[in-house]
């Protein structure tokens, strides 16, 4: 490889080593751009020296150099630009290096400009909203680099110990290889958030790591803040809880199986309700029935076993008198229920609906 590279016009090799720490010595000193990298090595792991270099110098690039190509696809999962098989081909090696070299540009140029307005959603999936582009998902290279990005944001803020990462996310995995995989995903998250030139970072802190926000705002911690500082409930007010309730999205990453964010999944869902049930009795008491009926059909769309949401749209339609729809809601109760819970509806509900049949009667599939 080192003959090739020789050969390649603007490549110049400033130093090579086979000794790992003798070279995490000197390259602070020698600053390259890029760093190829062995995977196998006598005595350490090619991807936790990586991490050591990423954090003399964050903005090196390392490609990874291995013989074996499962090794390289299956357990690092990286892309073309981070990986070169052996026996490397100069043409291969050539498409890696003019990549590099456009990435190059590109972080130069945000660099000059300065990171753009950036916040993170959580509500429903995690993405990105940058100034002048919108809403964008991020391309994540694993699912697993994904899901480690999203619970260092939930715990953003607060140093993660390595070992609990490893319980968390490799728990079967026999250590070594474990952590092996713990850094090769931290470093793709790192190159990720370098590519994507918006001011996040992940630092490490003692024997763990810490995300940082860099003054990155998050849909999650300006919803609550704006919750907590609402004014009461009033014809002024009124605009601004609902337009509180609409940026509730989805749930705390809802699209997600995410178990550790179940918790907080629930405490968020349960403020939302509460404060969404607080404006929908003052439209009831203010006869804003319309506007009370969309609200608590927003409602079930989120909490579609809650047979008090379903009981109060029953009564809401019995109210402007629209039977159809009473009937409607009834039914959808009572089949999902059934078909759910194995269960009929609640003893009260069915009596309201009993002293109302002689308005209903006929209406009602099986009464």
């Amino acid at each position: 490889m080192e003959k090739i590279l020789d050969g390649i016009e603007g490549i110049a090799i400033v130093g090579r080593y086979q000794d790992s720490v003798k070279a995490l010595h000197d390259i602070p000193n020698l600053r390259p751009d890029v760093v190829f990298l062995d995977v196998e090595m006598p005595e350490r792991d090619g991807i936790e020296i990586a991490e050591e270099i990423s954090l003399l110098l964050p903005d090196i690039d390392i490609v990874f150099v291995t013989a074996y190509e499962e090794y390289a696809v299956k357990a690092f999962e990286l892309d073309a630009l981070d990986y070169v098989l052996k026996p490397v081909q100069r043409e291969r090696l050539q498409k890696t290096l003019k990549r590099l070299q456009k990435e190059k540009e590109w972080m130069a140029e945000e660099k000059r400009t300065g990171p753009p307005q950036t916040r993170i959603h959580c509500f429903q999936s995690l993405q990105i909203e940058v100034a002048g582009d919108g809403l964008q998902t991020i391309r994540w290279r694993t699912a697993k680099a994904q899901e480690l990005f999203a619970f260092l944001i939930h715990r953003r803020g607060k140093p993660v110990r390595k070992d609990y990462l490893l319980e968390l996310f490799w728990t079967d995995m026999e250590w070594k290889k474990g952590y092996s995989l713990l850094y090769t995903t931290v470093y793709q998250i790192r190159k990720t958030l370098e590519r994507l030139g918006i001011g996040l970072k992940i630092t490490n802190h003692e024997d763990g790591y810490l995300l940082e926000l860099g003054g990155i705002s998050l849909d999650v911690e300006e919803w609550e803040s704006q919750l907590r500082s609402l004014p009461p409930i009033s014809e002024d007010s009124l605009s601004k809880h609902m337009e509180l309730i609409e940026q509730y999205r989805g749930d705390y990453f809802a699209e997600y199986d995410y178990l550790w964010a179940e918790s907080e999944r629930q405490r968020l869902r349960a403020d939302w309700y509460d404060h969404a049930m607080q404006v929908g009795r003052y439209l009831v008491g203010e006869r804003e029935y319309p506007k009370a009926i969309a609200l608590y059909l927003r409602l079930l769309q989120f909490l579609p076993h809650l047979e008090e949401l379903h009981f109060t749209l029953m009564q809401l339609y019995d109210t402007v008198g629209d039977r159809e729809a009473v009937t409607l809601q009834y039914n959808q109760l009572r089949n999902m229920l059934q078909e759910d819970f194995d269960m009929d509806p609640r003893p009260d509900i069915t009596e309201w609906l009993q002293k109302r049949k002689h308005v209903y009667r006929g209406e009602i599939d099986g009464n």
